[in-house]
């Protein structure tokens, strides 16, 4: 892919409408993960530093269309203050008089945040008359939301059009990384996919089998897949109406020459919740009143053997139900391992979405992994080898 970069793009005395993704997670009115805002500094500082006049765009939640003040993005404009060391402006509108006052009210570097875009029911319409009022507002157009980049909305896309526009620093980043773990990967390409269910991740498996070596299908899906196969899963959770869409999926891995990597034993526990009696299993012993919960050391090790031999990986989803312990195991394993494979410069790893994101952290891996992406539905659909609105704006 070929993208408009801000290498050499002159922003001096320029209005920047930047697009930043600052919908962070909020619990009891406090923003409970900075990573987002952390994010997006370095492109801010280096239009900041190079004179321009920073207006930054995003959205909050979903107002739908109405303007709802538990919604606002002031709070949001206090953090990335905070988070720049530096003085942020807030607007108290996207579009008219309020936008215009506070962009008027900037000198060279001044930095400003406008009020949630999706309080105008013509942000998620792509609305062309939304899209020109906010284009009135700059001189150039900058996305560094790849986390929005899916969604073809009025400030993701349909302003882009009308300005000349750059990705940031940020969306330069995913891009790269992105395009170098599936596009032009150093193979053997290998990619880690759980999470709980087929019908959600079919066109991500569907994409993948036809581009990576190595696929190893964990989490509750896995359990489909081994059901489909005729291997009993007890009361597991799993799609007994994916079972076909399952074996499809194993033939055409076939036919690619992709190898799928399934449990080959499991923790199972009458119940998922903490301190419950488990039992380690072979896959094909599974008892019938018993659920899979993570996968069992053996199929920690298969999968370690595997990596061994990668030189690219692409993770999305954890391979147990982490968030209770002891069915944190398998993942957290497997992402030391991945981590060290990394620190030791053997494997490129790309990882991505919000509950990989969370495993990684939890075991204390997330710092050695080559990249990992803070989006969501827009990483899972570049995995899935749709075009994603807001990037391709940007291509040249």
């Amino acid at each position: 892919m070929s993208f408009k970069t801000l290498d050499g793009v002159a922003v001096a005395g320029k209005r920047v409408l930047l697009r930043a993704d600052l919908n962070v997670p909020v619990r009891d009115g406090k923003i409970t993960d900075l990573t987002r805002i952390e994010r997006l500094c370095p492109t801010i500082r280096e239009l900041s530093d190079k004179g321009a006049h920073v207006i930054v765009l995003s959205h909050f939640d979903r107002p739908k269309g109405s303007r709802v003040p538990a919604m606002s993005l002031a709070p949001m404009a206090t953090a990335l203050a905070q988070a720049l060391g530096r003085k942020v402006r807030f607007g108290e509108d996207c579009i008219g008089i309020a936008a215009q006052s506070a962009i008027m009210a900037l000198q060279d570097g001044d930095i400003a945040v406008l009020e949630n875009t999706r309080f105008h029911p013509g942000e998620e319409k792509n609305d062309p008359a939304f899209a020109a009022a906010l284009a009135k507002l700059g001189d150039i157009f900058v996305n560094d939301a790849f986390s929005a980049a899916h969604r073809a909305h009025a400030s993701t896309e349909g302003v882009a059009r009308l300005l000349p526009s750059y990705a940031g620093r940020l969306m330069q980043a995913e891009l790269e990384a992105l395009s170098a773990a599936l596009t032009t990967p150093v193979r053997p390409l290998m990619a880690i996919v759980g999470g709980s269910k087929v019908s959600t991740k079919l066109d991500l498996l569907g994409n993948l089998v036809t581009r990576v070596d190595v696929l190893v299908i964990g989490g509750a899906m896995a359990n489909t897949f081994l059901a489909a196969e005729g291997v009993g899963v007890g009361t597991s959770l799993q799609e007994a109406e994916m079972h076909a869409t399952a074996l499809d999926i194993v033939a055409k891995a076939r036919a690619a020459r992709c190898e799928i990597v399934l449990p080959v034993d499991a923790v199972v526990a009458a119940t998922l919740a903490p301190g419950v009696a488990t039992e380690t299993v072979a896959i094909a012993a599974v008892p019938a009143d018993r659920m899979i919960l993570d996968v069992g050391p053996q199929t920690v090790a298969a999968v370690v053997a595997k990596l061994a031999g990668a030189k690219t990986l692409v993770w999305n989803g954890p391979v147990g139900a982490f968030e209770t312990a002891p069915f944190d195991a398998g993942t957290t394993a497997l992402a030391k391992a991945v981590a060290a494979a990394t620190a030791s410069g053997a494997l490129r790893s790309v990882a991505g979405g919000g509950d990989t994101v969370s495993a990684l952290k939890h075991a204390g891996a997330i710092d050695q992994i080559s990249y990992v992406s803070t989006a969501g539905g827009a990483f899972l659909e570049w995995l899935e080898g749709k075009a994603l609105p807001g990037v391709a704006a940007l291509e040249n």
